[in-house]
């Protein structure tokens, strides 16, 4: 079995959401997450969570301290809210450090290589959701 590590996202073409209040109801592929591949995503250093977020990683050392714990996430926020968070999270707060992981429109400070796609596809995003949605106190 082959795993797409975060960043590898191509040239896709943005699949349409829908915000509804403060989620995206709807998963952007269809169909649940594989939590496993999500926890192997929120931990690869390369472009995603474990750079600025602490959790329940035992095993990992080094976790970022410039975001929220993740550990208990499933319990503060629902799939709906997990999923904006990741496609937008400018959506909850402008100022915020936190990457648009789905975007690629009227962002700043953009690097070369994710310029015009986004930094996680739509399976990416709906595996780190599965995963974080697991995480309870």
């Amino acid at each position: 079995m082959t795993l797409a590590l975060a960043g590898s996202a191509k040239a896709e073409h943005l699949v349409p959401y829908k915000i509804v209040g403060d989620g995206i109801a709807e998963s952007l592929t269809g169909s649940a997450g594989d939590a496993a591949r999500g926890r192997t995503l929120v931990l690869a250093r390369t472009t995603t969570c474990i750079l600025c977020h602490s959790g329940p990683f035992p095993e990992t050392r080094f976790q970022g301290d410039l975001a929220p714990d993740l550990t208990g996430a499933g319990n503060r926020w629902s799939v709906s809210q997990l999923r904006l968070r990741l496609v937008d999270a400018s959506r909850f707060n402008p100022q915020t450090i936190m990457p648009s992981y789905y975007r690629n429109d009227d962002l700043v400070r953009v690097g070369r290589n994710f310029i015009g796609k986004p930094i996680l596809s739509a399976a990416e995003i709906e595996d780190i959701v599965a995963y974080l949605a697991t995480l309870r106190d």
